[in-house]
């Protein structure tokens, strides 16, 4: 049988060693081991948080980090909106920052997965300008969108242009389908393409 052996010098004789999944303690260690036996406190994390190791004499519980939820980012690659990510705010897709991004299914609807299990989906607005304002609610009434490569497309009619257009914070960005040539009035606003990562 294989054996599988690791060792971590913490000091010159203070070492440990890992031999089959076992813990072994150097003589010293094993010498000073009321310092496992003098802990006090809980031994376990509450709900939402995990154990986090920091050295042989302390760990501690730090709040886990959030559930990510299934999906893809969708991003968009031309400036002024390069790597700007399509988010959530209140029902109104806009692009922003990575940080602020969520995660997508994408077929023939566009759904957004919350970490709860919950999704809202991505839908066209219907209108007779030739920009179509985007929603992000729970009823599905999109169910044209698909894929070219790792650009989005909305299907029928063959459409994958966006438009990106500023708002009063340079970091986000109101998104449009673009089916012609105009552009909301007193908006500045840029073409854009948007992929899957």
């Amino acid at each position: 049988m294989l054996s599988t052996f690791a060792r971590l010098n913490l000091q010159h004789e203070d070492s440990v060693a890992v031999l089959d999944g076992k813990l072994l303690l150097s003589p010293h260690i094993l010498r000073h081991s009321s310092i496992f036996s003098a802990r006090t406190g809980p031994t376990t994390c509450v709900a939402g948080y995990d154990c986090t190791f920091s050295n042989l004499y302390h760990s501690q519980c730090l709040p886990a980090a959030p559930q990510s939820a299934p999906g893809n980012q969708i991003r968009a690659i031309e400036d002024p909106v390069s790597h700007f990510y399509l988010r959530n705010t209140s029902g109104v897709p806009m692009l922003g920052p990575k940080s602020s991004s969520v995660c997508f299914t994408v077929d023939t609807t566009i759904t957004l997965n919350n970490a709860d299990s919950s999704g809202l989906y991505l839908n066209i607005q219907n209108s007779t300008l030739m920009y179509k304002a985007l929603n992000l609610i729970a009823a599905v009434t999109t169910t044209n969108w698909g894929l070219e490569g790792d650009t989005i497309i909305a299907t029928d009619p063959c459409q994958l242009n966006f438009l990106a257009c500023g708002s009063s914070n340079p970091f986000f960005y109101s998104v449009y389908l673009q089916t012609g040539t105009d552009t909301p009035i007193g908006w500045t606003c840029s073409s854009a393409t948007l992929h899957l990562p």
